[in-house]
């Protein structure tokens, strides 16, 4: 009998519970997948939290996962049973050991990656592409900070910002997340708990700030991030993971006549063609060497709070996913 992670009142990792699902066969356009890994991001902990109240409950919570393909509906093209498959959806749905889901959002998985690799880039290997080519094209002349450059997006922004030429400082928790994050590619990591970050940001570049401020923290350092950029500087805050930002007064970015974003990979890639291109990008970035991605840390699907526990306790590195 197929399971899922039921998602029936908000609250604490303890409210994620394992029930014994039904699963539909697939209708027009769509797949059936029997997932072997599933990817856990915080944006889940704010969905079961109720910081995000986007799930109707009761739901199943988790937007990327991995697996198999056991079953195609009518007008499926460039899919068939045994495919190995990935995707993210913004629907929700993931913590589950089988889905329907339609075709048109999935990628194949190239030979060389496996599936918990594989789903757990789905979201944070789109999302570091986004973030140095799409939102801010980082080349050689840019100087960054990115916070939290030990977790599963930072390892895979600071790699690529280096590629592509640009000087990245890093923040991490620990002295081993400082480590980690240095062999990504940051030149210099601070570590926040016990460095002023935007004190060391402007030591660290001669009083002149960075050219974009990449910060998934959110209210702890946003307002920071901030003060760390250079005149015609970029904030990007695409997460927040210590909680919701302050309001702003638009007038502050008038200091430097800085320019503020906040992404959501999901409309990057909305259209089949944007998915595709993203997707093999990604993917050639991996078999070329641009990016090295440490095997996820890992979990069965039935221990999902104790996944958010450690995710929301910042006791992780890189990525994590629930295996099926």
């Amino acid at each position: 009998m197929p399971q899922a992670i039921l998602l029936r009142e908000h609250g604490g990792p303890e409210v994620l519970r394992v029930e014994d699902i039904a699963v539909a066969a697939p209708g027009p356009g769509e797949v059936r997948i029997r997932q072997t890994a599933v990817g856990v991001n915080f944006h889940d902990c704010y969905v079961r939290s109720g910081l995000y109240q986007t799930l109707k409950l009761p739901g199943i919570p988790g937007l990327e996962a991995a697996g198999m393909v056991i079953a195609v509906g009518d007008s499926v093209a460039g899919f068939a049973p045994g495919d190995r498959v990935a995707y993210f959806f913004a629907a929700y749905g993931s913590y589950a050991s089988e889905r329907v889901i339609g075709a048109d959002r999935l990628v194949k998985i190239p030979n060389g990656v496996n599936d918990a690799t594989a789903a757990s880039l789905m979201i944070k290997g789109l999302t570091a592409l986004m973030l140095v080519k799409h939102v801010h094209a980082l080349g050689p002349d840019d100087t960054i900070l990115v916070h939290a450059a030990a977790g599963g997006v930072g390892l895979l922004l600071s790699q690529w910002a280096k590629h592509l030429g640009a000087r990245v400082i890093g923040t991490a928790g620990s002295p081993e997340k400082a480590a980690l994050a240095k062999q990504a590619g940051c030149e210099e990591v601070i570590l926040y708990r016990s460095e002023d970050f935007v004190a060391r940001v402007k030591d660290l570049t001669g009083g002149k700030g960075v050219s974009v401020a990449y910060d998934s923290v959110g209210k702890d350092t946003f307002y920071g991030s901030m003060e760390c950029l250079a005149d015609l500087g970029h904030l990007v805050n695409f997460g927040q993971s210590s909680g919701p930002i302050d309001p702003m007064a638009v007038s502050l970015l008038s200091k430097g006549s800085y320019t503020l974003t906040r992404p959501m990979l999901f409309h990057y890639c909305a259209t089949r063609p944007a998915l595709e291109a993203m997707a093999a990008e990604l993917f050639a970035a991996i078999a070329d060497g641009t990016l090295s991605v440490a095997e996820p840390a890992t979990l069965p699907l039935t221990e999902a709070g104790e996944a958010h526990r450690r995710l929301e306790a910042r006791e992780t590195t890189g990525a994590l996913v629930l295996t099926v």
